[in-house]
């Protein structure tokens, strides 16, 4: 007779089970409800919500704040992980640590400190006053603070590729003449790129969603500061949340488009 070999988690069905009940519960059923609060809620009046000009703008200054945010990530995130994985240095613990700051810290908390720090009377809001750049109350603040809150994603995913990456072979390319910026475009990046897709889509996806450290910084200024999710809580402080899920469900929609469409890109730059 022929023995299995051992499996590291007995029970397929037991485990299969306790996988899909909680991600029932957790993510299944709570956007469900999304779509039953949607069910007494005409195409037309969807519709007109959707597309109000102050929703479409909001929309708008989400996609491109959140966008600019997660770019801005991707430089200095790659750079922060290569920092923390190539040299050793006092403090360095410390940094790392840091680096998961935004993870543990309320996200209310985030946004007034920022709010303080950026005003036109804070230590750095105040520099900048003096040559006319205003941050807060504006698009740069809100992109500052989803910086804030995405560095992290990026971070993460990258520090892990660059540990496991061997010297070795960027050694093999300076040794064949290859300049440090050729070696790293050409040994390094594509090894991280896989996982850097991922940062820059988890970034990007949570921008998109962030409300407690931009609704500070932001003003809600109509026109000018107000993203979507303070639109959301806009429609639900009024008790109009069938307006309020309409609105949600078009961030849903996005957010998946994009966390799918990041996914496909690395199938391909996986098989490539």
């Amino acid at each position: 007779m022929f023995r299995k070999n051992p499996k590291v988690i007995p029970g397929f069905g037991l485990s299969l089970g306790i996988t899909l009940t909680m991600l029932s519960l957790i993510v299944l059923i709570p956007l469900l409800s999304v779509f039953i609060v949607m069910a007494g809620y005409s195409f037309g009046e969807f519709w007109s919500t959707v597309t109000n000009k102050m929703v479409l703008y909001a929309y708008r200054l989400s996609l491109v704040c959140s966008l600019v945010a997660a770019l801005i990530n991707c430089v200095f995130g790659v750079a922060l992980a290569w920092v923390l994985t190539r040299y050793r240095f006092a403090g360095r613990g410390l940094l790392d640590g840091l680096i998961e700051l935004p993870f543990a810290l309320p996200t209310a908390v985030a946004g007034i400190a920022l709010t303080t720090i950026y005003s036109d009377q804070g230590s750095i809001g105040r520099l900048f006053a003096k040559i006319g750049v205003k941050i807060s109350y504006t698009p740069i603040g809100i992109t500052i603070a989803l910086v804030f809150i995405g560095i992290p994603f990026v971070v993460r995913s990258i520090q892990p590729v660059l540990e496991k990456l061997d010297p070795q072979y960027e050694e093999a390319a300076l040794v064949f003449g290859a300049s440090k910026a050729k070696t790293f475009l050409r040994v390094v990046f594509p090894e991280i790129l896989p996982a850097l897709l991922t940062g820059f889509g988890l970034a990007f996806a949570r921008g998109l969603g962030e409300y407690g450290s931009v609704v500070f910084i932001a003003g809600n200024i109509p026109y000018q500061t107000q993203i979507a999710p303070l639109l959301i809580m806009g429609k639900l402080e009024q008790f109009n949340y069938a307006g309020g899920t309409a609105i949600a469900l078009v961030m849903v929609v996005f957010s998946f488009v994009i966390l799918f469409g990041i996914n496909v890109i690395q199938r391909v730059v996986d098989k490539a």
